[in-house]
Protein backbone atom coordinates (compact mmCIF):
# COMPACT_ATOMS: atom_id res chain seq x y z
CA UNK A 1 0.00 0.00 0.00
CA UNK A 2 1.44 3.29 -0.58
CA UNK A 3 1.89 6.03 1.77
CA UNK A 4 0.97 9.52 0.39
CA UNK A 5 2.49 12.81 1.76
CA UNK A 6 1.31 15.77 1.58
CA UNK A 7 3.13 19.19 1.67
CA UNK A 8 2.40 22.75 0.82
CA UNK A 9 3.44 25.92 0.73
CA UNK A 10 4.22 29.34 -1.13
CA UNK A 11 8.14 28.25 -2.33
CA UNK A 12 8.73 31.99 -3.92
CA UNK A 13 12.53 31.56 -3.64
CA UNK A 14 13.61 28.01 -2.81
CA UNK A 15 16.13 27.39 -0.28
CA UNK A 16 17.91 24.78 1.83
CA UNK A 17 14.87 25.62 4.42
CA UNK A 18 12.35 24.32 1.37
CA UNK A 19 14.56 21.86 0.19
CA UNK A 20 14.99 20.27 3.92
CA UNK A 21 11.18 20.37 4.66
CA UNK A 22 10.61 18.81 1.26
CA UNK A 23 13.19 16.38 1.86
CA UNK A 24 11.41 15.44 5.59
CA UNK A 25 8.02 14.79 3.93
CA UNK A 26 8.99 12.83 1.49
CA UNK A 27 10.74 10.63 4.17
CA UNK A 28 7.47 10.37 5.67
CA UNK A 29 5.83 8.16 3.29
CA UNK A 30 6.26 6.96 -0.51
CA UNK A 31 4.90 9.83 -2.54
CA UNK A 32 4.78 13.68 -2.08
CA UNK A 33 2.69 15.72 -3.62
CA UNK A 34 3.31 19.79 -3.22
CA UNK A 35 0.44 21.94 -3.20
CA UNK A 36 2.19 25.08 -4.35
CA UNK A 37 0.17 28.54 -3.12
CA UNK A 38 -1.86 30.77 -5.32
CA UNK A 39 -1.32 34.54 -4.57
CA UNK A 40 -5.04 34.70 -3.68
CA UNK A 41 -4.52 32.37 -0.91
CA UNK A 42 -1.49 34.40 0.55
CA UNK A 43 -2.82 36.39 2.82
CA UNK A 44 -0.45 36.01 5.66
CA UNK A 45 3.07 37.95 4.54
CA UNK A 46 3.57 39.44 1.42
CA UNK A 47 2.41 38.19 -2.04
CA UNK A 48 4.72 36.16 -3.35
CA UNK A 49 7.01 37.78 -6.43
CA UNK A 50 7.17 35.01 -8.73
CA UNK A 51 4.30 33.42 -10.68
CA UNK A 52 2.94 30.27 -9.44
CA UNK A 53 3.35 28.73 -12.32
CA UNK A 54 6.81 29.17 -12.14
CA UNK A 55 7.06 28.27 -8.84
CA UNK A 56 5.35 25.42 -9.06
CA UNK A 57 7.79 24.15 -11.65
CA UNK A 58 10.68 24.75 -9.82
CA UNK A 59 9.61 22.80 -6.52
CA UNK A 60 8.52 20.23 -9.00
CA UNK A 61 12.17 19.46 -10.24
CA UNK A 62 13.00 18.88 -6.79
CA UNK A 63 14.14 14.87 -6.19
CA UNK A 64 12.11 14.56 -3.68
CA UNK A 65 8.84 15.72 -4.83
CA UNK A 66 6.59 13.56 -7.21
CA UNK A 67 4.53 16.04 -8.28
CA UNK A 68 3.85 19.63 -7.74
CA UNK A 69 0.02 21.04 -8.09
CA UNK A 70 -1.13 24.96 -7.88
CA UNK A 71 -3.19 24.84 -5.18
CA UNK A 72 -6.73 25.55 -5.27
CA UNK A 73 -7.93 29.65 -5.49
CA UNK A 74 -10.84 29.50 -3.60
CA UNK A 75 -10.95 26.18 -1.76
CA UNK A 76 -7.57 25.01 -0.40
CA UNK A 77 -8.89 21.93 0.61
CA UNK A 78 -9.90 20.80 -3.19
CA UNK A 79 -6.44 19.47 -3.75
CA UNK A 80 -6.16 17.95 -0.53
CA UNK A 81 -9.52 16.02 -1.27
CA UNK A 82 -8.38 14.96 -4.26
CA UNK A 83 -5.33 13.35 -3.54
CA UNK A 84 -6.60 12.00 -0.21
CA UNK A 85 -3.45 11.47 1.79
CA UNK A 86 -2.10 9.72 4.61
CA UNK A 87 -0.13 12.67 6.09
CA UNK A 88 -0.46 16.66 5.73
CA UNK A 89 2.92 17.92 6.61
CA UNK A 90 3.89 21.17 7.68
CA UNK A 91 6.49 23.27 7.63
CA UNK A 92 8.05 24.03 11.22
CA UNK A 93 7.36 27.67 11.03
CA UNK A 94 4.07 27.57 8.86
CA UNK A 95 1.06 29.98 10.33
CA UNK A 96 -1.42 27.26 9.85
CA UNK A 97 -3.41 26.03 12.71
CA UNK A 98 -2.90 22.09 12.90
CA UNK A 99 -6.11 21.69 15.33
CA UNK A 100 -8.21 23.99 12.77
CA UNK A 101 -6.66 21.66 9.91
CA UNK A 102 -7.20 18.44 11.50
CA UNK A 103 -11.11 19.51 12.27
CA UNK A 104 -12.03 20.59 9.00
CA UNK A 105 -10.29 17.45 7.38
CA UNK A 106 -12.57 15.18 10.22
CA UNK A 107 -15.77 17.44 8.68
CA UNK A 108 -14.81 16.55 5.27
CA UNK A 109 -13.94 12.87 5.90
CA UNK A 110 -10.39 12.86 5.03
CA UNK A 111 -8.41 10.52 7.48
CA UNK A 112 -4.91 11.47 7.52
CA UNK A 113 -2.36 12.71 10.48
CA UNK A 114 -1.10 16.51 10.27
CA UNK A 115 2.80 16.29 11.00
CA UNK A 116 5.47 19.44 11.26
CA UNK A 117 8.83 19.06 10.02
CA UNK A 118 11.46 19.76 12.09
CA UNK A 119 13.25 22.97 11.37
CA UNK A 120 16.95 23.46 10.09
CA UNK A 121 19.83 25.26 11.38
CA UNK A 122 21.77 27.57 8.92
CA UNK A 123 24.98 25.60 7.86
CA UNK A 124 27.26 28.69 8.22
CA UNK A 125 26.83 32.41 8.77
CA UNK A 126 26.46 33.45 5.43
CA UNK A 127 23.60 30.93 4.91
CA UNK A 128 19.93 31.78 4.53
CA UNK A 129 16.96 30.59 5.29
CA UNK A 130 14.02 32.67 4.40
CA UNK A 131 12.52 34.13 1.56
CA UNK A 132 12.07 37.74 3.51
CA UNK A 133 16.00 37.51 4.44
CA UNK A 134 16.90 36.42 0.63
CA UNK A 135 14.87 39.47 -0.91
CA UNK A 136 16.15 41.97 2.50
CA UNK A 137 19.28 41.05 1.63
CA UNK A 138 19.17 41.21 -2.15
CA UNK A 139 17.94 45.00 -1.69
CA UNK A 140 20.05 46.08 0.96
CA UNK A 141 23.06 44.97 -1.75
CA UNK A 142 21.36 46.13 -5.08
CA UNK A 143 18.46 48.15 -4.33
Amino acid sequence: MTRTVIAQGTFDIIHPGHVHYLEEAAAMGDELYVIVARKANVDHKEAPICPATQRRDVVNALEAVDEAILGHEEDIFVPIEEIDPDVITLGHDQHHDDDAIEAELERRGIDCTVERASGREAADEDEILSTRLIIDRILERRG
